[in-house]
């Protein structure tokens, strides 16, 4: 059967009609809000889950909305509408307000972001790293040549001996001297 604007006739709803369930729950009746409840809880579930996106805030709304019914269920004027289509804009209108009111949960420039680096180790190393630089360009030529070698180059005290000519003695007290030197220029 088709009305005259053309959809097909939904079947009446079981039981009383809304605004009868709506007087009884103004008397306190349990068992009429659990109709209204059951008749109309998906469609403002399925609102408010569309506008929020976020299960539990749309159950919020829901219980929000169906308390008010409970509290108020004058709030509903029958002459400007279905029950059906006042909730579902109740609905859409307490998500909205619900989006609008969320506010992030970190402010923006307290935000802490993980890094896999201690910024601040790694600027103590790296001014470490300078100061030992200049050290180390400030020792004697042999004393720098020998601990170049030997940290940089990856080369044992003997491949140095070897290579430079010098003996084996000589090489390990200019790597010791140097080292002081760096440690007590570091520690400085």
């Amino acid at each position: 059967m088709l009305r005259e604007t053309g959809r097909e006739n939904s079947p009446p709803p079981l039981g009383p009609d809304d605004v009868t369930l709506l007087k009884m729950v103004q008397r306190g009746d349990d068992s009429a809000m659990g109709s209204l409840y059951d008749r109309y809880g998906k469609i403002v579930y399925s609102v408010a889950l569309r506008v929020l996106r976020d299960p539990a805030s749309a159950e919020d709304v829901l219980q929000e909305i169906f308390l008010q019914i409970w509290r108020n269920p004058d709030s509903f004027i029958a002459t400007r509408g279905t029950l059906g289509g006042w909730l579902a804009v109740v609905s859409r209108n307490r998500s909205i307000d619900a989006l609008r009111r969320k506010k992030p949960s970190e402010q923006v420039d307290d935000m802490q972001l993980p890094s896999g680096y201690d910024l601040g180790e790694e600027a103590v190393r790296n001014g470490m790293m300078d100061k030992a630089r200049v050290i180390i360009g400030k020792l004697p030529t042999e004393q720098r040549k020998t601990l170049e070698m030997a940290f940089f180059d990856g080369l044992t005290h003997s491949e140095i001996a070897e290579m430079t000519g010098d003996p084996l003695g000589t090489v390990k007290t200019r790597i010791r001297s140097a080292l002081l030197t760096l440690r007590k220029g570091l520690q400085a």
